[in-house]
């Protein structure tokens, strides 16, 4: 026989589960870094040895630790060595100029200032920083300002020339540069151009990276979250190895599932789904960045119809990013003619964000069992910015969870760190209130249940990427990714739940966070 005896017990606590079967627990037995079992009752003598650690969780809440299903993850750790400029830190044009002179009187001429997270629906003026703007900090420093969505850039008139961006350069596909329309001269913003900037402008160097990797790991357990999938179109095999370096280092922690872009769709043969115990790194789907440049779709729907088909005939997973609903439209069409063609079973094919859907549309991606990957925080965020600027007619179909739930789709949330906080529990606090932080209501019809937007970052998370054998529920075999909160999100008052805190995350069954336990 073999051994019975919990490596770790978790009592005393007031489990969820997310099993429907058995959806609520008093302790939890772990061993091997998975769940041995799961009871109602409080300690099971048989099941704890002279070696099992029990720790008393005094009545906490006991979840499966979150899964962020959308994020940037090397971005994100990126953002944490840039300056802060979000709407929390400044408030106009004036206070960004500010605080990049304070940061120039520091650093060496030359040296790179990279600042992040403007929002130009907060700032005083109401509009874009230009390069005219950042020149008055500095001319002595080439300066990128990236705004919160991460789609658009500003440089200084240095970090321009640096980019090899002037008056004759034309614009990368899906790209744009705002010009002087008296001289053509561009002023330095930049829509659609992060890959092209991340060609020409210097990448963050080794020391720094490892450094801000490690803070972003511990940052995502101290929120719960063990498991993220990164969307970023530009990885590739580099990237893939490079974190995979990070992670043999003891860097980052967090499993992670990499989605790669389509132009990697060769490198994928073998790969996909594949995870590999030892790093905690596994492949997802194939990314596609669809958007709609002057009125016209980036990739064209012809291209965009080939491109999901051959990723669908090779038996991989497309994760399409669609905001608008000419975007969601054009994907849903893609995935509806790759269907057609090659009928798949358990394909699970996702629109990302998916920010506009109609009931028709959820409908059509039901009857497809394709997915959705949005983004609850953004209404926290910036709701305001929404009810002042979406025109009606779209906004009553703004992030509309509750109609994709009713419709049957399978609804999955992230982040998109860095454009929003990471935290999984403002995003739950938005889905089941659907309130910015100023308390103004976004859409309150497409307000869900907490047990639904638990949900969405546990089990339904886990499914988007074929994982939820593995984890997003706590039941036995899987893997013991928990967490423990102050407070028991189905029984607090809803306006309580965005307070509610993480006391302690395990990863694989080792305590990877504690503050109070």
């Amino acid at each position: 026989m073999g051994n019975t005896k919990a490596d770790l017990a978790l009592r005393n606590a007031s489990v969820i589960t997310l099993d429907p079967r058995h959806p609520l627990a008093r302790t939890i037995y772990i061993q091997g870094g998975r769940i041995l079992k799961v009871s109602g009752r409080d300690i099971d003598p048989a099941a704890i040895g002279p070696g099992t650690r029990v720790i008393d969780c005094a009545g906490k809440t006991v979840l499966p630790a979150f899964h962020d299903a959308h994020c940037h993850m090397q971005g994100y750790a990126e953002s944490l060595l840039n300056i802060d400029v979000g709407p929390t830190s400044v408030c106009s044009i004036a206070d960004i100029v500010r605080r990049i002179k304070e940061a120039a009187t520091a650093l060496p001429a030359g040296s790179w200032i990279r600042c992040a997270g403007y929002n130009e629906f907060y700032l005083e003026e109401k509009r874009h920083p230009t390069r005219h703007d950042l020149d008055r900090a500095t001319t002595a420093h080439p300066v990128k300002l990236t705004q919160r969505s991460g789609h658009a850039h500003v440089l200084n008139s240095p970090a321009l020339r640096l980019a090899g961006i002037g008056n004759e350069s034309e614009e990368p596909p899906g790209g744009m540069i705002e010009r002087d329309p008296v001289t053509g001269e561009p002023n330095g913003l930049l829509y659609g151009m992060g890959g092209y900037l991340a060609q020409r402008i210097a990448p963050v160097g080794d020391e720094e990276m490892a450094a801000a990797v490690t803070r972003a790991g511990r940052t995502l357990l101290s929120l719960g979250i063990t498991m993220a999938q990164d969307a970023s179109p530009g990885n590739d095999m580099a990237r893939w190895n490079r974190f995979i370096a990070w992670k043999r280092k003891g860097l980052f922690a967090p499993r992670v599932v990499m989605m790669f872009g389509a132009g990697e769709l060769d490198s994928l043969q073998g790969r996909q789904p594949f995870y590999a115990k030892e790093t905690g790194l596994g492949s997802g789907a194939v990314k596609i960045m669809l958007d709609e440049v002057r009125g016209s779709l980036n990739p064209s729907q012809a291209e965009l119809n080939r491109l999901v088909l051959e990723i669908h005939g090779r038996g991989q997973q497309v994760a399409i990013h669609a905001v608008e609903e000419a975007t969601i439209d054009a994907a849903i069409t893609a995935i509806e003619q790759a269907m057609k063609q090659r009928p798949r079973k358990d394909s699970r094919h996702r629109i990302e964000h998916c920010s506009a859907c109609a009931p028709a549309m959820a409908r059509r991606l039901a009857r497809l069992g394709a997915g959705v990957v949005t983004n609850p925080a953004f209404i926290y965020y910036s709701g305001e910015r929404y009810i002042d600027t979406v025109p009606p007619g779209q906004l009553k179909h703004l992030y509309a969870i509750n109609t994709m739930l009713r419709a049957g789709v399978r609804v999955a949330a992230g982040s998109d760190a860095p454009v929003a906080n990471p935290d999984p529990l403002k995003g739950i606090y938005a889905a089941v209130t659907r309130r910015a932080r100023t308390g103004q209501a976004v859409v309150p019809d497409e307000a869900i249940s907490v047990l639904d937007a638990l949900k969405l970052y546990t089990i339904n998370a886990a499914y988007s990427c074929f994982r939820e054998r593995q984890t997003g529920s706590i039941q036995k075999g899987k893997w013991a990714d928990l967490i423990a909160l102050n407070g028991d999100p189905l029984q607090v008052d809803p306006e309580e739940i965005k307070h509610l805190k993480v006391e302690m995350t395990t990863l694989a069954g080792e305590v990877v966070y504690s503050e109070a336990i």
